[in-house]
C-alpha cells in the first residue's frame, strides 16, 4: 500500500500525530526552528482568550489584562524562547498556564509596560471582543484556574464544531448541519427527530442515521484536535476526561 493511501485511510487522530503542532514544538531541537515557531503561534492564536480570562480573574482590569496577555505571547513567540519550550513535557494547556503564572510572578513590571501592538511578535486579537466574552463568564467567583480550564475546554469544542461545519459546507450539506447540530450541542430531545425530518424533507430514520454519523465524526475530530495539544497519543483519553470535568465544574 502506498504512503498516500495509508495516510488517507488512517483515522484523524493518527493523522494528527504525524503533524501535531504541540509535538512539533516540544521536539524542536533548534531555537530558531521556523516550523516549531509557526506551530506554537497557531496554538497561541487559539488559546489567547482562555489565558486572558485567567488574567482577568486574577484581578487585573481589562486594559492591564490585555497588555499582560499580549506581552506574554509576544515574549513566548520570540524565537529564542523556543529553547525553554523544547524542555516542556506533556500537555499544551498545562505548559501555557505554568508559563503564564511564571510570567505574572517574575517577568512583568507594569511601570515599564509596553503599549499594545509593541515590539516582538504581535498576535492579531480582537481584544474588545475578548472583554465582551469575559463579561458573560459565570457570576460565581470561580478560581482563575477553573475559568482557564473551562475556557480551554470550550475553545476546543468550538474548534471541533467549526471543523464539522466546514466539512458539511464543503459537501453541500450546510442546511442539514444547521438543523442537526442541536443533537451535538444541546438536548437532542428539545427538537424531536420527527420535526427535524419534516424540516429537512426526509424520514425520521434517515435523520437518526445522519445524527449517528455526525456524532461519530464529532468524536473523531475531537480526538484529532486534542492530539494537537499533547505530546503523546496515550494522553488523548486522559485529556478528554479533563475536558469534560472542566465543563462540569
Amino acid at each position: 500500500m502506498s504512503s498516500s493511501a495509508q495516510h488517507s485511510t488512517a483515522p484523524p487522530e493518527a493523522r494528527a500525530f504525524r503533524t501535531t503542532r504541540w509535538t512539533m514544538v516540544v521536539h524542536a531541537r533548534e531555537p530558531d526552528s521556523s516550523e516549531a515557531a509557526a506551530a506554537l503561534e497557531q496554538l497561541c492564536q487559539t488559546y489567547w482568550y482562555p489565558l486572558y480570562a485567567f488574567v482577568r480573574r486574577q484581578g487585573h482590569d481589562p486594559h492591564d489584562a490585555q497588555d499582560l496577555t499580549q506581552e506574554f505571547f509576544a515574549r513566548l513567540l520570540a524565537k529564542h524562547q523556543l529553547e525553554s519550550v523544547d524542555r516542556a513535557k506533556g500537555r499544551f494547556r498545562s505548559f501555557l498556564l505554568a508559563a503564564m503564572k511564571h510570567f505574572l510572578a517574575n517577568e512583568w513590571d507594569r511601570r515599564n509596560a509596553i503599549k499594545r501592538g509593541g515590539r516582538l511578535i504581535h498576535l492579531s486579537i480582537d481584544t474588545d471582543s475578548a472583554e465582551d466574552r469575559y463579561r458573560l463568564e459565570p457570576a460565581d467567583p470561580q478560581s482563575a484556574e477553573k475559568i482557564y480550564m473551562r475556557r480551554w475546554a470550550l475553545t476546543l469544542l468550538d474548534r471541533v464544531l467549526d471543523s464539522l461545519k466546514a466539512e458539511a459546507v464543503a459537501s453541500g450539506k450546510a442546511e442539514q448541519f444547521d438543523q442537526l447540530k442541536v443533537a451535538l450541542t444541546g438536548d437532542r430531545l428539545s427538537v424531536p427527530y420527527a420535526e427535524l425530518a419534516r424540516r429537512l424533507g426526509t424520514t425520521e430514520g434517515a435523520v437518526k442515521v445522519t445524527v449517528h454519523r455526525m456524532r461519530q465524526r464529532y468524536r473523531e475530530l475531537l480526538r484529532a484536535e486534542i492530539a494537537h495539544t499533547v505530546s503523546d497519543s496515550k494522553a488523548v483519553d486522559a485529556e478528554i476526561r479533563h475536558l469534560f470535568a472542566a465543563l462540569a465544574s
